[in-house]
Parts: C-alpha cells; sequence; structure tokens
C-alpha cells in the first residue's frame, strides 16, 4: 500500500472515475442499487455552464504520474442567512478501503478547508451515518468536528418536490 497520494480538482476526463468512485461509496454504505448517476449527469452538474457541485480526488503517485484514484469529495456552496456568508456543504468524502489510514481522508479535508477559506465560508457541514462509528471518531476526534445533535436531517426526494406544486 503506497502512502504517495496527490489531490487535484476533479475535471471533465474524470467523470468515469468520480462514478466508479461513487458507486463503491454506495457499496461501502449498503446502498448498492442507490446509484442513479451517470457520466452525462456528472458531466453536466459539475462541469456544465452552470455547475452546481465541486469534486476533488486524491490520486495515488505524484502530480506528474497519475496513479489510481482512491478517494472522492464532492461539495457544494450554500448560504448562511445568520452569518451572511457562503458555506461548504460535503456531499460525501470517500477513501478506498485500502487506503485508510494513510492520511488521504484527512488531505482531502485540508484541501476541502483551503477551498473554504479561499471562497470566505464560514463553516463546512456535513451527515455521516450514525453506524459510521470510524468515521464518526475521525471526524470528532482528529477533525475536532461537533455533533449537530439539535438538528434533525429532512428530505423531499423527486415525488416529494413535485408534490409541493399542489401544496396548498
Amino acid at each position: 500500500m503506497s502512502s504517495s497520494y496527490h489531490i487535484r480538482p476533479a475535471r471533465p476526463e474524470d467523470v468515469h472515475v468520480i462514478l466508479a468512485l461513487i458507486t463503491d461509496l454506495a457499496i461501502y454504505e449498503k446502498e448498492p442499487d442507490a446509484v442513479k448517476a451517470t457520466p452525462e449527469l456528472l458531466r453536466k452538474n459539475l462541469f456544465g455552464e452552470s455547475p452546481c457541485a465541486h469534486a476533488l480526488l486524491a490520486f495515488t503517485g505524484s502530480a506528474d504520474v497519475k496513479g489510481e484514484a482512491v478517494g472522492l469529495a464532492l461539495y457544494f456552496f450554500n448560504y448562511s442567512t445568520w452569518t451572511g456568508k457562503p458555506g461548504l456543504y460535503l456531499e460525501d468524502l470517500y477513501v478506498k478501503q485500502d487506503q485508510r489510514s494513510l492520511g488521504v481522508g484527512k488531505a482531502l479535508f485540508r484541501e476541502l478547508g483551503r477551498v473554504a477559506e479561499d471562497k470566505g465560508c464560514s463553516r463546512m457541514d456535513w451527515v455521516v451515518l450514525t453506524w459510521n462509528q470510524p468515521s464518526i471518531d475521525f471526524y470528532e476526534k482528529r477533525l475536532g468536528a461537533k455533533r449537530m445533535s439539535d438538528w434533525v436531517g429532512m428530505r423531499l426526494e423527486e415525488a416529494g418536490i413535485a408534490d409541493l406544486r399542489n401544496l396548498v
């Protein structure tokens, strides 16, 4: 196992690598059939005229000699009415199992922190599955992240969004 890696922003030619890492993440999260993303959707939404998300990739090797893709951080910007500043929302962070505990996750977070500082973000937010204790431990102990215990995640999916048209 190599501990030599580098982080860079994803490029349009990385779409298939991104999709493979998303699929690996879905398998890890016990939802192998949940991935609906396609290369076309990723291309449009990450690299199109008006991208709504961004991605960082971790590769083994150096920046000059690209190796295997081993990590992904997919994020977007939101806005805090209380701080009056943007925030960075980390949608997903994934490191391949054989590359964990080698610093790849920390390096992805370091780069996310740099992006957040460059954009003047007042905070970074993300969620973690309650059963994923290794990640919770990493976030709390290594990053110093705080649990948002007063908040409950809420979601509307496509059918619920469509139902809003009929909201009285």
